[in-house]
């Protein structure tokens, strides 16, 4: 069942990437074509511009558009989350109330990646952030050298102290122990802790207590099915589907949004697979690699 705009989220909150044309500027059709690909695959939400979304190559003016673009083609259908993490609190908290005025049901944000402040500078970010929301927050704890991650205990005493800090997205290693040692931290001050990481660890998430996993929005139908056969205990089932998805999560780790968008444009959803991400580019003999990955799953892609 999809979450509500108001009720606890739960399931599979799909990662939007930016689908950008061969000369690097936003594919807006592309962006919303991607909405309607997660909403008919039953995602329970989507998330974005993150990190899967090549958040830092945009512009101020290309988040606040790519928000607003979002915020228009799923209202009223699922929850969207804005990704908002900037290097300081000012520019966050300026986005977020930019985000709650275009209508978005939550905000998310890792602490700042440059500045890496230390506890105190951590919950000062978020009282700041959360300070003027009338929307959930959700903190996002990702491994460095990106992130700034929080250990347990204090993301417990983050949650305490701040108001509007709702739930968490877990991305620090090894992430199913941190959900597990942060849910004994955090007890009812948190509604829910996210897995991220693709979905590669989202059996053992959902069985440490996670509610749900917020992947990259390509195989979003698959990672439903998986859900949809937890939430059943149905878990053989989620093992076998899981297993024949595992060696296209396996070239994700290697090549990420690349592959990302090689598979949404193979489905027909994005134009061009063009990025400004730096990164590896998929060749010849990736390609050949891919095949027999995708071919594992085709016949379970449901869009």
């Amino acid at each position: 069942m999809t979450p509500t705009m108001t009720e606890s989220w739960r399931g599979i909150f799909s990662i939007l990437i930016t689908p950008f044309t061969d000369e690097l500027e936003l594919d807006e059709t592309g962006l919303r074509r991607q909405v309607d690909f997660c909403v008919d695959g039953g995602a329970a939400g989507v998330v974005g511009p993150a990190n899967a979304s090549e958040f830092s190559t945009l512009s101020d003016d290309e988040r606040r558009h790519w928000i607003s673009i979002v915020a228009e083609q799923t209202a009223g259908r699922i929850p969207f989350i804005a990704s908002v993490t900037s290097g300081h609190a000012v520019a966050a908290a300026d986005l977020a109330r930019f985000a709650q005025r275009a209508g978005v049901d939550g905000i998310m944000s890792m602490p700042p990646p440059i500045l890496k402040p230390d506890e105190s500078g951590c919950a000062e970010y978020f009282r700041h952030l959360a300070g003027n929301l009338r929307v959930p927050v959700i903190l996002q704890n990702y491994a460095a050298p990106l992130g700034t991650p929080m250990k347990a205990a204090a993301m417990a005493r983050l949650l305490h102290e701040v108001d509007g800090i709702e739930y968490i997205k877990e991305e620090v290693p090894p992430e199913p122990r941190m959900i597990s040692a942060t849910l004994a931290a955090v007890g009812d001050a948190c509604r829910g802790i996210f897995g991220g990481q693709g979905g590669i660890y989202l059996i053992d998430e959902f069985r440490r207590g996670a509610v749900g996993n917020m992947p990259g929005a390509h195989t979003t139908d698959i990672l439903v099915d998986i859900w949809k056969r937890l939430e059943a205990e149905d878990l053989a089932g989620a093992r076998s589907t899981f297993h024949r998805l595992l060696p296209l999560m396996v070239f994700e780790r290697l090549y990420g949004v690349a592959i990302y968008k090689e598979v949404l444009q193979r489905r027909g959803i994005i134009g061009s697979t063009a990025r400004r991400a730096p990164g590896l580019d998929i060749d010849a003999d990736d390609r050949r690699e891919l095949e027999p990955a995708l071919q594992q799953v085709e016949d379970l892609f449901r869009v």
